[in-house]
């Protein structure tokens, strides 16, 4: 079978060119005589891999020198415990945007610390929208968000100001899909198998000021302290996942970098949005304020037309087209990875799938 157009939220596919430069280097990275699986993580080879990859995405996002970068294992989901774990450190509360499945995580891991406020909520409209009215908790030691739902479809339009209180967020579905001011965060987190690699590392950018404000009790390896005083080597790294996620970096960085990635990731959504907002058998859940850029669910009028339209599309090497079962219907994920011509090819089923289904 030829490459399909793979619409999944994660793991997504990967560029083609990044997983045709890995396959070239698979047996013999560089002269080295061995494949980057196989090498040690302390080898002078695979620290410049590894260095590489965290400059590259440095200047990607402009990362400041007073923030550090980790690659991290046990993806975003370890991060809901091991962000209030460290930063969760003087009046153990936090405040919390709540919109959708992932926030709802990260809560119930931040009550095993502390307090949690939700200081707003979208769940009244099944998490169709983004909150805009709250107000943050003064004596709150962080505010947490989820910057993109993936499940849901909405992005932050803003992002909140928290004045002085740290401000975390989970990118894993949006990071480098459009140019953000990272000043703006305390830390920054996002598994890596959506826009920067294959699964199983997770980046943190974390500012260092928040780094070292654990407990004592808390054992070495959750601790932020630990992961950059060894540069993110403090046991072996997944350095397969990082090595592929420094290949993506590059090929973001040869196409022109987040600004270029941004106005073909807007070309993108315009296409598949225009034509859902046309069209007569389709449609969207999410209010138009707060669509996703990188996760475009959508309806047709009945079930039975959902499940014959995923069935059709696979036939057209339409991939993973299937909504969550908590929002259903259709979903297209459109990540840096997804070509503009797959997003066209989507967009002409659709128009033809709607024309047979009158």
């Amino acid at each position: 079978m030829s490459r399909v157009y793979n619409f999944s939220a994660g793991p997504s596919m990967l560029p083609e060119p990044v997983l045709k430069k890995a396959a070239e280097e698979m047996l013999d990275y560089k002269g080295s005589g061995m494949s980057v699986m196989e090498m040690s993580h302390r080898s002078n080879v695979y620290m410049e891999i590894h260095e590489r990859a965290e400059a590259t995405l440095r200047k990607l996002m402009n990362i400041p020198e007073n923030y550090s970068v980790l690659f991290l294992q046990g993806g975003a989901s370890q991060q809901f415990a091991m962000i209030p774990m460290n930063l969760m450190d003087k009046n153990r509360k936090v405040d919390f945007i709540h919109t959708g499945a992932w926030t709802k995580k990260a809560i119930a891991e931040a009550k095993v610390i502390g307090t949690v406020n939700v200081v707003a909520s979208s769940e009244d409209k099944n998490f169709s929208y983004i909150p805009e009215d709250y107000q943050f908790s003064q004596d709150a030691d962080y505010v947490h968000i989820c910057t993109n739902n993936t499940i849901e479809g909405t992005l932050f339009p803003q992002i909140p100001d928290t004045g002085s209180i740290p401000l975390v967020a989970d990118m894993s579905s949006n990071i480098m899909s459009e140019e953000i001011d990272v000043t703006k965060f305390g830390l920054i987190f996002a598994g890596a198998q959506k826009n920067l690699g294959p699964a199983g590392v997770t980046v943190v950018i974390i500012r260092n000021d928040l780094i070292g404000k654990h407990s004592e009790q808390l054992p070495a390896i959750f601790r932020y302290a630990t992961h950059d005083k060894e540069k993110s080597l403090y046991n072996t790294p997944p350095c397969y996942n990082i090595y592929v996620a420094g290949l993506v970096f590059e090929w973001i960085d040869q196409l022109g970098g987040v600004k270029a990635i941004e106005a073909t990731n807007r070309e993108k959504a315009k296409l598949l949005y225009d034509f859902i907002d046309e069209s007569k058998l389709f449609s969207s859940p999410v209010d138009k304020r707060y669509r996703s850029l990188m996760n475009i669910p959508f309806l047709a009028t009945s079930d039975d037309l959902n499940k014959k339209f995923i069935a059709e599309a696979e036939k057209e090497g339409l991939f993973t087209l299937a909504g969550h079962r908590s929002v259903g219907g259709m979903r297209a994920s459109i990540y840096n990875a997804m070509p503009v011509e797959g997003v066209k090819k989507l967009v002409d089923f659709m128009k033809k799938f709607e024309m047979d289904n009158k």
